[in-house]
């Protein structure tokens, strides 16, 4: 083989490594049922309990429009490990989860398990799933308040 072969086969051989990770991102499908708001949905998926589930800035985060149907979220390229989604319907478009005075939420929402945990938040570990490298994942998740 001539060296100007080998460079091209080394060339080709990096370029398609630089390709893996996007060759086995996974993929999530969020389905938001339950839904009756007319503005805003936020979709958080959180790689850890870091600011699960009331923090949108320690989540990937995507937004969809409510709709009388059931709303989809879909997050691409997510990294094999465990995960779990957050899904709260914004009412008043200010990204993050409102509250009473008691820390109760007053817009509705969901967790992926869909576990409403009286009298606390659900934690991580409880509405986690395990993603594999090339899997794609559909769930339900229904938001109520």
């Amino acid at each position: 083989m001539s060296a100007r072969h080998a460079r091209m086969r080394r060339c080709l051989w990096l370029l398609l490594a630089g390709m893996q990770p996007a060759l086995y991102a996974a993929e999530v499908e969020v389905r938001i049922a339950g839904s009756s708001a007319t503005g805003q949905l936020v979709c958080a998926l959180f790689a850890s309990e870091a600011g699960f589930p009331t923090d949108p800035g320690a989540a990937r985060r995507l937004r969809a429009t409510a709709t009388p149907g059931d709303p989809i979220c879909e997050f691409h390229e997510v990294p094999a490990g465990q995960w779990a989604v957050v899904v709260l319907e914004d009412a008043n478009a200010n990204g993050r989860v409102d509250t009473s005075f008691l820390g109760v939420p007053t817009e509705a929402w969901g967790v992926s398990g869909n576990l409403r945990p009286s009298l606390r938040a659900p934690r991580f570990s409880e509405a986690a799933f395990t993603l594999e490298a090339t899997q794609r994942l559909a769930l339900a998740i229904k938001v109520a308040e």
